[in-house]
């Protein structure tokens, strides 16, 4: 088959999942696969840049945006010819983004069929406006193939009507992501690390790992380190005056991941809700121990991992979850802690032919 993987959102975890995917699915003998990022996208960037043939123009900025909107009839049109001159037997969107219409648009107008992996099936508190501005459930309506990362992503689509008549859904599942090699947890012999990273968001439950470190209160063995981008809150000011806690309220680049991760011993996820991990995704593949809340798809996301835990989603659990977590990692010597990291070469190729299986008719 001719396939397009496509995702046009600059930053974020959707490029760098576009990019494996489509990396798997060339793997499969007999796969002629082309890809698409937005022009911005932060992995086209910088010495080591990202092979990829169709850089589509998007925005930088709010500004950016209202213009690609403005000129939306030119950009369709730029945008139906690419497809008439590759010609792809089906497309697949990688993770919904903003300007997707352009592309199904033209898909359409061409007759060329398309699959959506579906991250999440309804918007969080926090970002249901730019859920409704994407035009998720327009996007998702028309596609032949819904792929859904969880069974309680699946089960939100059903729901919702999706499935019905010729449309299929089929759940697959979130692989890891590995980006090289990290040192052994507690290689560098000093307190036990936690790490919080990810967007700064009220269903991310930052209130209640603020709530369960004042529940330790000072004297906590270990330190946790709490980084990603987002609104001021008053979770984050309370986290920010606490002892061996520190906040970084910034972006954080592609570049930085190995190093943030490598930094950690375990990585706590205090979620409210949440469809499946794409932060556990990259904690699995490095080798993390992962602390997460028992909520919406991550038991079934970190079943049977190595170092993984669950704990209720409430501040006295979380805190009693970290205490035990840190007590294990503590009398773990380091080169000699169980956690296996998760094969995510073979696993991106187990999902690309789980997902070519389901694209033929």
């Amino acid at each position: 088959m001719k396939l397009l993987v496509w995702h046009w959102g600059r930053r974020g975890g959707g490029p760098l999942f576009a990019l494996r995917l489509a990396a798997a699915l060339r793997e499969i003998p007999g796969q002629t696969v082309r890809l698409s990022l937005a022009g911005g996208a932060e992995i086209l960037a910088g010495p080591d840049a990202a092979s990829c043939s169709w850089r589509e123009p998007t925005y930088n900025n709010a500004l950016g945006y209202a213009v690609q909107r403005l000129t939306g009839a030119l950009a369709r049109g730029r945008v139906a010819r690419r497809l008439a001159e590759d010609r792809p037997d089906f497309a697949i969107c990688a993770m919904p983004a903003l300007l997707d219409g352009r592309m199904t648009t033209a898909l359409r107008g061409a007759g060329i069929p398309y699959a959506v992996i579906v991250h999440d099936a309804v918007g969080h508190p926090g970002e249901m406006l730019n859920f409704q501005i994407m035009g998720q459930y327009r996007l998702l309506r028309h596609a032949q193939v819904l792929f859904a990362l969880s069974q309680h992503v699946e089960t939100a689509l059903r729901r919702q009507g999706f499935g019905e008549k010729t449309q299929r859904v089929v759940k697959l599942w979130h692989p890891p992501i590995r980006f090289g090699g990290t040192a052994p947890v507690m290689a560098h012999g000093g307190l036990v690390r936690l790490l919080y990273f990810g967007r700064l968001l009220s269903y991310k439950g930052l209130d209640l790992l603020a709530d369960a470190m004042q529940r330790l209160g000072p004297d906590i063995p270990f330190q946790l380190r709490v980084c990603g981008d987002g609104p001021d809150s008053s979770s984050l000011a309370r986290l920010r005056v606490l002892p061996h806690v520190t906040v970084e309220q910034r972006w954080v680049g592609e570049d930085e991941l190995p190093g943030l991760l490598g930094w950690a011993d375990a990585v706590v996820l205090p979620y409210r809700e949440a469809s499946q991990s794409g932060v556990a995704a990259l904690a699995i593949a490095a080798g993390r121990h992962v602390l997460a809340t028992n909520v919406g798809g991550l038991p079934e996301q970190l079943a049977g991992v190595p170092g993984a835990r669950l704990c209720a989603p409430t501040a006295a659990a979380i805190a009693d979850g970290m205490l035990k977590l840190v007590a294990d990692l503590a009398a773990t010597p380091p080169l000699q802690d169980g956690t296996a990291r998760v094969d995510a070469a073979v696993d991106w190729p187990a999902m690309a032919l789980a997902m070519l299986a389901a694209l033929k008719p």
